[in-house]
């Protein structure tokens, strides 16, 4: 059974997709201008939860549930990336290693 979204959903979808696209092309200028380094961190971390917002609005728009898995992974990364990023910026380092 083939499904089909209403004609007005359709266009909210879409425009969402363009508001989405252009603020992750604003955030990409945040990513590489800064004027500091937790800017950019944040910036990164932004444009992640927008790109999961895209993944949702694709699965809404194709009327499929395949894109929830990649929602879920970007999810994780991001929070992986988003703590590996804060300890970089609060000790320099990111792996301690013990010299003994």
């Amino acid at each position: 059974m083939e499904h089909e979204l209403s004609p007005l959903l359709e266009t909210v979808v879409i425009i969402c997709i363009v508001g989405i696209s252009i603020s992750i092309f604003i955030l990409l200028y945040r990513v590489l201008k800064g004027p500091t380094n937790p800017d950019r961190a944040v910036a990164l971390d932004t444009i992640g939860i927008n790109l999961m917002a895209l993944a949702g609005l694709l699965a809404i728009f194709l009327v499929t549930t395949q894109f929830n898995d990649v929602i879920l992974l970007i999810g994780i990364l991001l929070f992986i990336g988003t703590i590996a990023i804060a300890k970089f910026l609060e000790k320099g380092v990111i792996i301690d290693r013990d010299h003994n």
